[in-house]
């Protein structure tokens, strides 16, 4: 693994720790999520790609690193030429980076259902 894919990485996830502050943009997830519906019912086309996917497509991204550090684990482990530690360890720590991301968006969204679901009607 070369210092350039290293920097690739750190640039995405740049972008995603700033794709998620934007998202909030202190308006509190309650109050994105009015935004959101009021830009959707004024008639407006909703900028941005379907939520669902976007989630599922960061999960499969997670399990793809997870899996890739799995498999060069065992081949490191099992002797297999050409798999070198520092490989290794750089994979695995994608992997737990990637899998933290995830967990913090999941509590970020378990805690945005928790505030709407307390609102007031």
């Amino acid at each position: 693994m070369d210092i350039n894919a290293i920097d690739k990485l750190l640039g995405q996830l740049r972008a995603g720790a700033a794709m998620a502050g934007q998202s909030v943009g202190g308006l509190g997830a309650a109050g994105a999520a009015g935004a959101a519906g009021a830009a959707g019912a004024a008639g407006a086309p909703v900028a941005g790609n379907d939520f669902a996917k976007v989630l599922k497509n960061s999960i499969d991204s997670v399990n793809v690193r997870q899996v890739e550090a799995t498999n060069l684990q065992r081949d490191f482990e099992l002797g297999v030429p050409n798999t070198n530690l520092t490989d290794v360890m750089i994979s695995m720590q994608k992997a737990n980076l990637s899998f933290q991301e995830m967990v913090q968006v999941r509590n970020r969204l378990v805690s945005a259902y928790h505030d709407i679901m307390n609102m007031q009607v």
